[in-house]
C-alpha cells in the first residue's frame, strides 16, 4: 500500500469549525453576540472572588440571576476544579485554581514593584489587607493586593478586579488627585458607562463634591451607600511629580476600627507609605536611566 502523505499540522482552532486566518495573516473579525452562559459563569465567579464564603442567596441577590441557573453554573465550576462547596455545607468558595486565571496580568510595573513591599509592611504592621491599584479605562484596577497575608481581611480576592472612580476609595483617591485635564477625560469616560456606580444621576456634580471632600481630608474612603457596608477602604494617593502613578488602600471591618483609629493610625502609616513608594519609584526610574 502506497504510503500517505504526511498531514500538515493544524494549527489552533483550524478543522474545528472555525475561519482559518487570511492571507494577511490577520485574525478574523469577531462576529456574533457573546455567550450569554460564559458572561453568566464569570459574574458568578467574580462574586464568589470577593467573599471567604458565599452562599446560593447571596449570589442571586448580587447577580440577579435565578437560583436554578446559579446551581448549574455552581456545579460547573465546581467540575472544573474553580469552586468547591464551604466547610460544613456552608455556602461556596474559589480554590486555588483561580490564581492561574489571573497569572497574564501585569497591570502598573512600576509602582507594583516599588510598592510591594511596602503594602506587605503595611499589612504586617496593622494586620488590615493592603492594596495597590492603577487607572485603566475610566476605572483602577488592583494590581497589588495583601490580602493573603491577612487574616482579618474583609474580602477574599482582588487582583485584577476593577473598582468605580466614584464610588470606591482606590478610585476616588485617584480621580480627586490626578491632574485637571485627566479629570475632565475621565469624566468623558464616565458619563458614557452605563455601570451607575461610574455615572449617577448628575454625574459632574456628585464628582465635583467627592473630589473636594477627599482633597479638604486628604484621603480618601468608599461610598457608605455602595455593599459591602460592613467594611471600609480608606485610600490616598500615590504621587510621581504633578501625576498620580497609582492609590494605596487598606480595607478594615467598620466595627473594628474607629473614627480616631482611621485618623490617627491608618491614615497616617498609608501617607508615609504612599511617600516611600514614590522615592522607591524614583530610585527605579534612576537605575533603568543609568542601565540604558
Amino acid at each position: 500500500m502506497r504510503a500517505e502523505a504526511a498531514a500538515a499540522p493544524l494549527r489552533p482552532g483550524a478543522g474545528m469549525g472555525e475561519d482559518e486566518d487570511d492571507a494577511s495573516g490577520d485574525p478574523p473579525e469577531m462576529s456574533g453576540p457573546p455567550v450569554n452562559s460564559v458572561l453568566r459563569a464569570l459574574a458568578l465567579l467574580k462574586e464568589l472572588n470577593r467573599q471567604r464564603h458565599t452562599t446560593v442567596d447571596q449570589l442571586h441577590r448580587a447577580t440577579g440571576l435565578p437560583k436554578p441557573t446559579i446551581m448549574r453554573l455552581l456545579n460547573t465550576l465546581i467540575t472544573s476544579g474553580l469552586v468547591v462547596k464551604g466547610e460544613r455545607g456552608l455556602g461556596y468558595r474559589i480554590t486555588s485554581q483561580v490564581a492561574a486565571l489571573s497569572s497574564g496580568f501585569h497591570g502598573g510595573p512600576l509602582v507594583a514593584e516599588a510598592g510591594r513591599a511596602w503594602a506587605a509592611d503595611l499589612t504586617r504592621r496593622l494586620k488590615w489587607p493592603a492594596a495597590i491599584a492603577v487607572p485603566d479605562q475610566g476605572r483602577v484596577v488592583v494590581a497589588v493586593s495583601t490580602m493573603a497575608d491577612s487574616a482579618v481581611s474583609p474580602f477574599h480576592a482582588t487582583v485584577g478586579v476593577r473598582f468605580s472612580m466614584v464610588t470606591r476609595a482606590i478610585g476616588r483617591a485617584y480621580l480627586a488627585f490626578c491632574p485637571e485635564d485627566e479629570q475632565r477625560i475621565l469624566l468623558s469616560l464616565l458619563a458614557a458607562s452605563p455601570d451607575p456606580e461610574d455615572n449617577p444621576p448628575n454625574l459632574e456634580r456628585v464628582v465635583q463634591r467627592m473630589i473636594a471632600m477627599v482633597r479638604r481630608e486628604g484621603y480618601a474612603q468608599r461610598d457608605p451607600k455602595v455593599e459591602p457596608r460592613n467594611s471600609n477602604t480608606v485610600a490616598v494617593p500615590i504621587m510621581q511629580g504633578e501625576s498620580v502613578a497609582g492609590t494605596l488602600g487598606l480595607s478594615y471591618f467598620r466595627s473594628v476600627v474607629s473614627h480616631a483609629a482611621l485618623t490617627g493610625e491608618l491614615v497616617p502609616a498609608l501617607q508615609e507609605a504612599s511617600r516611600q513608594i514614590t522615592a522607591s519609584m524614583e530610585r527605579l526610574q534612576q537605575g533603568l536611566a543609568r542601565a540604558g
